[in-house]
């Protein structure tokens, strides 16, 4: 994967499908273990996804929305907040068939690098037993709280802490 491979583009209401089943993707292990029919696990998935819009929208109004196209193939998608003190990260995620081939990587080293020329540190949440905490902390991010299940990670780059 290069970074010329990769496109990120605004979302469009049209695009809601898409994102809900790269929402969907990051539930399934969770589906997987409880006795509902696929209507009800379907059902469920959709009212999370619009709740989680919602609330994305409500709490950071100024926030990107972005599909990630890889190779002219959409395969995930970023929100971004830039309007704080801080760039953070509200949700990126890749359709499963699309991860740790290095575009996650490539994004953040993005995000990074326009955070640090504003002189910004990047945060995100990410909860304790996601993969791709890996990967978070292989970059520099650090844990600075800890809420529940999740950790607030942060990267700070050459700009103070």
């Amino acid at each position: 994967m290069t970074p010329e491979q990769l496109i990120l583009q605004p979302v469009h209401e049209r695009d809601d499908p898409f994102l809900l089943t790269v929402y969907g993707s990051t539930r399934e292990q969770e589906l997987a273990q409880v006795p509902w029919t696929m209507e009800q696990k379907q059902q469920f998935v959709r009212m999370q996804f619009e709740a989680q819009k919602a609330h994305y929208a409500s709490e950071h109004p100024g926030a990107a929305h972005t599909l990630i196209c890889l190779k002219g193939e959409a395969a995930g998608r970023l929100y971004l907040d830039r309007t704080g003190e801080e760039f953070h990260i509200l949700d990126i995620t890749f359709l499963p068939q699309y991860r740790n081939d290095g575009a996650g990587s490539i994004v953040l080293g993005q995000i990074m690098a326009e955070a640090q020329a504003a002189g910004k540190p990047v945060t995100i949440f990410v909860e304790t037993f996601n993969p791709s905490l890996r990967l978070f902390k292989r970059l520099g991010f650090k844990a600075i709280r800890e809420e529940g299940f999740h950790l607030l990670m942060r990267w700070s780059g050459d700009c103070s802490s």
